[in-house]
């Protein structure tokens, strides 16, 4: 049985340490998506995850560091050009700003000029993903027609105190192929 699946998929990836797992969700698209993969990094994004390392697994990686492609590589041709956006990770501050409706970096503002479907993957701490502001920004997301996928908890490993803690965390990439394949359908 063929699994694979077309489309022009963005991914915008935000500023947690949890975008280091891009590029395992990044080959796991590989196998099944037949189309163009983007890769939107927020400026703190880049500084967890290098461009660079990203762009080894996608079709293209933008920043907007560079003002030379702001013409090519904005907020309207890349909401135009693309079937659907995921967020992987959305941060607290990525979902507070959309569910706002702010505009502050590029990421945001395409989310805003997108008209096709996007879809958001918290990650953060459990002490996070538990304030009421973050559950009330969730809440106005999805009223607004956004799709956020709750996060599954399991082990991650803790810088601050180096063990393994329990936490938020996106889906495993099998799960996550099969939420893109449905929102691309």
């Amino acid at each position: 049985m063929d699994n694979t699946f077309e489309g022009r998929l963005l991914i915008g990836a935000t500023g947690s340490a949890a975008v280091a797992t891009l590029p395992m969700y990044l080959g796991a698209l590989r196998t099944v998506l037949r189309g163009p993969i983007t890769v939107l990094m927020t400026h703190t994004a880049a500084t967890f995850l290098p461009a660079h390392t990203v762009g080894l697994f996608a079709d293209r990686v933008v920043t907007g560091a560079d003002a030379a492609t702001w013409p090519a590589d904005n907020h309207a041709t890349l909401a135009a050009g693309h079937d659907l956006t995921v967020i992987l990770p959305a941060s607290a501050h990525t979902l507070s700003t959309v569910a706002a409706g702010a505009a502050p970096n590029m990421l945001a503002t395409t989310v805003l000029a997108a008209t096709h479907p996007v879809a958001f993957f918290p990650v953060m701490t459990g002490e996070m993903w538990a304030k009421a502001a973050v559950q009330r920004n969730v809440t106005q997301l999805r009223e607004d027609g956004y799709h956020v996928y709750d996060p599954a908890s399991g082990p991650r490993y803790d810088v601050a105190t180096g063990a393994f803690v329990e936490s938020p965390q996106p889906p495993p990439p099998p799960r996550f192929l099969e939420i893109v394949r449905e929102l691309m359908g």
